[in-house]
Formats: C-alpha cells, sequence, structure tokens
C-alpha cells in the first residue's frame, strides 16, 4: 500500500489531497500557559516539557499573531517563494483562556492571507463546552485540527509523565470533538521509561480503533534543563538507540489503522537543548531508514491492523 512515495499515511500525502499542493506549517505562540504550571493542577508542567512549552521552533510571543505570521512566512522565502499555510499553536496550552481571547487570536491567524488551515495544540482538561463550540465554529471557516498531547494510554506512565489527568478524560473530550465533527491529531511517546513495548502496542491498538485523525509519535529525548534531564541523570535509564527506534517504529507502523494521518515520526530536539540522544538530530536520516526498513520488509502502515 503506498501513499504518494511513502508507505505510510503522511501528513503531506493528506494535505496535497485536500489542497492540491504542498502547504506549510507556521509555528506560532500565543501567549499562553498551563494549567500544569500556574498552579491549577501543578507548578513544573509535564517532566519533559521545557521552559518554551514544547515549542522550541515558535515565533517570537511578544509579536502580534499577524506579524508572527508574516515573519514565519519570511523565513521559508528564500526555499519557497510562495505556498499557502496553517497557523500552529504550538507552545504551551493553546485553550487555555477566556474564549473571547481565543477567538481574536485564531480569528486574526486566520485572516492572514494565505493561511488555510489552524491547528492547536492542547489538553483533554482544557476543552471545556464553551471552548468545543467555538473550535466548532471555526471549523465551518478554515481547515481545522486539535492536537492533544496523552502520551501513552496507561495512567501509571501519565503520572510519571506528570500529565495531571486520566486517559478516561482524554476518551471524554474526544467523544465531544468528534460529535462537532472536529479532527483530532494526538501524540504519543515512545520509550517512556519503565513502558514495555507490549505497553507502547497497546496504545498503538486503542488509538487505532477510537475516533482519531492523526498521530505525532515523539522519541522520548532529553532536553536541559528539564526535570525529565535531572530523572535521566540520576537512574540513568535506557533511551532507545537509532537502529532499535527505527525497527519500533515499522513495528507500530504495521499495527496502526492506515486512515490515522502521521504528523511526526520522531524527536525533534535542537542541537542547543538537547541532551540525548545525539543521533536523533539528524532526523532525515531516520526517515530514510524508516523507509528503507518498511522496503525491506515489503511492509506498509496497517499491514496488521484489525479493525
Amino acid at each position: 500500500m503506498r501513499w504518494l512515495d511513502k508507505r505510510y499515511h503522511s501528513l503531506n500525502y493528506e494535505l496535497r489531497k485536500t489542497f492540491g499542493e504542498k502547504i506549510f506549517k507556521l509555528s506560532l505562540d500565543g501567549g499562553f500557559t498551563c494549567p500544569n504550571r500556574d498552579g491549577k493542577i501543578g507548578f513544573k508542567g509535564c517532566i519533559f516539557c521545557s521552559d518554551k512549552g514544547s515549542g522550541e521552533y515558535a515565533s517570537d510571543k511578544n509579536l502580534s499573531i499577524k506579524d508572527q505570521i508574516e515573519s514565519q512566512i519570511n523565513l521559508l522565502k528564500d526555499k519557497w517563494s510562495h505556498g499557502k499555510y496553517i497557523a500552529y499553536f504550538q507552545n504551551f496550552t493553546n485553550t487555555y483562556a477566556p474564549v473571547d481571547i481565543l477567538r481574536k487570536k485564531y480569528e486574526d491567524a486566520i485572516s492572514c492571507k494565505n493561511v488555510v488551515g489552524l491547528a492547536i495544540a492542547t489538553r483533554a482538561d482544557c476543552l471545556d463546552d464553551n471552548v468545543i463550540d467555538l473550535l466548532e465554529e471555526l471549523s465551518k471557516k478554515t481547515y481545522l485540527w486539535v492536537e492533544i498531547g496523552i502520551q501513552t494510554i496507561h495512567d501509571k506512565s501519565g503520572k510519571f509523565l506528570r500529565r495531571g489527568y486520566n486517559f478516561s478524560l482524554f476518551e471524554e473530550k474526544v467523544k465531544k470533538l468528534r460529535e462537532k465533527n472536529i479532527n483530532i491529531i494526538t501524540h504519543l511517546i515512545i520509550g517512556i521509561p519503565n513502558e514495555t513495548k507490549k505497553m507502547i502496542f497497546e496504545s498503538i491498538d486503542k488509538i487505532s480503533k477510537m475516533d482519531i485523525q492523526g498521530v505525532k509519535l515523539h522519541l522520548l529525548h532529553i532536553i536541559k534543563g528539564t526535570d525529565l534531564e535531572k530523572y535521566y541523570l540520576e537512574s540513568k535509564f535506557k533511551l532507545l538507540e537509532k537502529e532499535e527506534y527505527i525497527h519500533l517504529i515499522c513495528d507500530i507502523l504495521e499495527r496502526l489503522n492506515p486512515n490515522i494521518v502521521i504528523h511526526r515520526m520522531t524527536g525533534d530536539g535542537s542541537k542547543d537543548t538537547l541532551l540525548e540522544p545525539w543521533w536523533s538530530l539528524d532526523k532525515r536520516s531516520v526517515l530514510n531508514a524508516i523507509d528503507k526498513e518498511l522496503k525491506k520488509r515489503n511492509s506498509y502502515q496497517g499491514k496488521y491492523f484489525k479493525s
């Protein structure tokens, strides 16, 4: 089974199918915080989260949304002189504010020239009914998806990560979002300490049978200055090696529902902030190796998926 030149259902394939051309994401900082940082449920954030709220590549939050978009487009101009864009609210929790503030920021983004879509990263505990109603309103104006970083279906692992809520809440919010026909992308971390391959596959199998439209598969990587760095230096838990990760991702793809779009397949730390594993910095090499391994297996996404 093939999606253009890939053996998995890539985001590039899905966006080209939808828009008829290549689409670029523009990473924005909406100036939000997180209930896991402002004291509502905690002060330290998730154990892996940096002081940038997992938005190392986002624009300057001191700029307006429109200025951030213009700045990001200018950065792309040398390589791509023209294009269409999805405004991606990435840092921290991008539905954690009053609805009128959210509406203003989102509307500013989708009003910009050549912005054809909106992506919003958030948490399951920051999706009340008023926010969901706003998202439904926006989904009728533009191409929209909502990202929820569940990381794992296992609540014991979620507690270690300091996620702050149980998987059952995620299931509840998925149901409510899908009742409004809102597309959902979930994040899963591969390599969480004390998670076995069986546990990883349980997360994949569960997500595959839910009404989920996309997934980001993240290699667990250690960012300097995080509590995960402290835990790693103290415990020296084993990180995944490159070949081990490549084989595991191929195993995951074979089990994954072929209708689910793959938004990411590796970690994304920057050279300045990454502690380990350094092999993850060569993202192209990792993705090429996954392609080669799938070809070697004569395999593809969903080969062993059972509906």
